[in-house]
């Protein structure tokens, strides 16, 4: 029996439909409005459906729809870096690829990725912003083939995090057809990321070579070592 991806779900979701009809509404007004509950009530109007359903289908207001819009902004960047080659592919290159894939992810609607930015820096959006980034941080190590489960799966999403969170205004502000000023940037921060990895390769390396701390005061405490016997003169 095959699995119904989620992607595939939506489509006969009536709650996600109707939440992704009122997030390509939004869209539109909020690249020049802002993120706001009247751009969230255009919305509903103009994807046809009842006033006051903005309060059913996103009852955290604004904040929420965004929310609902990086996510489907992962989705599209997991499908593409998917779509990539990726075992001929170097640990950088599918980083920094990822991270271009979930740039381009934002499409024709930079405009209202500026406003989204603006919002979620705002105390009432709570930890939206950052929670968005962390899960597109997450997107991008899962699909790129990251199977880490000890402490280096939180520094490799809190390392991405911050590389996305920085280059997206770049991304967003830079007008060239071909992104080369926000690509370089992005070049620069990927830099930063795998010399975080080298150091701490390094360190894992030097650390394994290192006494076990406990294994050292047991000893000392339950008396491990060779006794020496003493002469009286």
């Amino acid at each position: 029996m095959t699995k119904t991806k989620p992607q595939e779900q939506s489509k006969h979701d009536p709650s996600e439909i109707a939440r992704l009809s009122i997030l390509e509404a939004a869209l539109p007004i909020a690249g020049f409005e802002g993120w706001t509950s009247k751009t969230l009530r255009e919305a509903v109007a103009s994807a046809g459906l009842p006033e006051g359903a903005e309060k059913l289908y996103f009852p955290g207001g604004p904040a929420e729809l965004i929310t609902f819009w990086t996510a489907r902004c992962d989705a599209k960047a997991a499908d593409a870096i998917a779509a990539m080659d990726l075992p001929s592919m170097k640990i950088r290159e599918r980083v920094t690829q990822g991270v271009i894939a979930r740039m381009e992810a934002i499409g024709p609607h930079e405009d209202a990725a500026r406003r989204a930015l603006s919002r979620l820096s705002l105390p009432s959006a709570g930890t939206a912003g950052p929670r968005s980034l962390w899960a597109a941080a997450d997107t991008i190590w899962r699909t790129i083939g990251d199977t880490s489960t000890d402490a280096n799966f939180y520094s490799k999403r809190t390392v991405l995090s911050a590389v996305i969170g920085s280059t997206t205004p770049i991304w967003l502000s830079d007008t060239s057809e071909d992104k080369s000023e926000a690509r370089a940037f992005l070049d620069n921060r990927i830099e930063n990321v795998m010399q975080f990895e080298k150091v701490k390769a390094r360190a894992r390396k030097v650390t394994s070579k290192l006494p076990d701390p406990a294994s050292i005061l047991g000893r000392l405490r339950y008396g491990g070592g060779r006794k020496k016997r003493w002469r009286r003169r």
